[in-house]
């Protein structure tokens, strides 16, 4: 019932803030429009602010372990390379393809991975998974970027997915954050505070403008798609990339990282990333949604199992 319990309380503010998001839109408190330009301002300055203040708030380097850095990068390319062609054989389209290949491999560890990492280790260090938020983090965002940049449409453009990725804000977000992190200059206190708030605004609003986008009647176009990409996010996925953890001997912090790192949502990111790149962000914004929602019930079998197995 704890571990329920916990996920409740992780999961439980998200829906809170799409509720409210959801209602205001409804009550046409603001407008489209309105909606739009607060999704703009969420990609290109509270996202990238906060995914810089996580990684430069990053301690203990002590923790690094190549080991479990060399897991997950190897993980995430293959099960990105063995996605890529079912996604194609899934779907014909080009808008829906970047999103569902997206929703994947790109998880929520930077919200959910260090609270849901320090309650399944309790009484014991994890600062493994406040390092972790530093290289999984830029991962994702590099590779979804690439992805959905490949899927805008036309021959992919190899110079213009470079300078896609050099110019997306979220990866300058991580860049500026790695920057800091690996030559150790902190902030002046009352710069450090701002940037603090700013990043404390990020999810939030962009949970609420996503409550502001969504709809239900338009779920009823995109069940096979939900349905497809909830059961590799949530239940292929972590299975695959548990197993071989495990039978590479992962045990305790690291594993619980690992399951995060592949177990948790759809990164509520993405939606902002996919509206703003062009791809099909109604499906986006309902894969964050479904995937938030049943993580509920996954991560309770993921963290009662592994723990029951001595795992953890």
């Amino acid at each position: 019932m704890q571990s329920l319990q916990l996920s409740f309380n992780a999961v439980a503010p998200i829906f809170i803030l799409l509720a409210l998001g959801y209602i205001v839109k409804n009550l046409k408190m603001a407008d489209k429009k309105t909606f739009d330009s607060m999704n703009k301002l969420v990609f290109t300055i509270f996202l990238p602010v906060l995914l810089f203040y996580n990684i430069y708030k990053t301690e203990n380097l002590s923790v690094f372990d190549t080991k479990i850095i060399g897991f997950i990068l190897i993980a995430v390319l293959c099960i990105y390379a063995l996605a890529y062609p079912v996604i194609l054989l899934f779907s014909k389209d080009d808008r829906k393809r970047g999103v569902l290949l997206q929703a994947v491999f790109r998880s929520n560890y930077a919200i959910l991975g260090v609270p849901l990492v320090s309650y399944i280790c309790q009484g014991t260090e994890t600062g493994l998974s406040s390092l972790m938020v530093a290289i999984v983090v830029p991962v994702f965002n590099v590779l979804a970027v690439i992805t959905l940049e490949k899927f805008r449409g036309g021959r992919a453009n190899i110079g213009k997915m470079l300078l896609g990725i050099i110019k997306n804000p979220l990866i300058i977000g991580c860049a500026f954050g790695m920057f800091f992190l690996l030559t150790g200059i902190k902030l002046p206190a009352v710069i450090e505070k701002s940037v603090k708030d700013i990043s404390g605004v990020a999810s939030p609003l962009s949970i609420f403008v996503l409550g502001a986008s969504f709809t239900f009647s338009s779920m009823k176009g995109y069940v096979r798609e939900i349905v497809f990409s909830v059961s590799l996010r949530l239940v292929i996925v972590p299975l695959l990339a548990v197993t071989a953890a495990i039978f590479l001997g992962f045990r305790g912090e690291s594993l619980a990282c690992l399951l995060i790192v592949f177990g948790t949502p759809v990164a509520i990111s993405s939606f902002a990333m996919t509206q703003q790149m062009g791809g099909d962000d109604t499906l986006a914004g309902h894969l964050v949604v479904m995937t938030s929602a049943l993580c509920l019930f996954t991560l309770f079998i993921w963290i009662f199992a592994l723990s029951h197995l001595g795992f953890f």
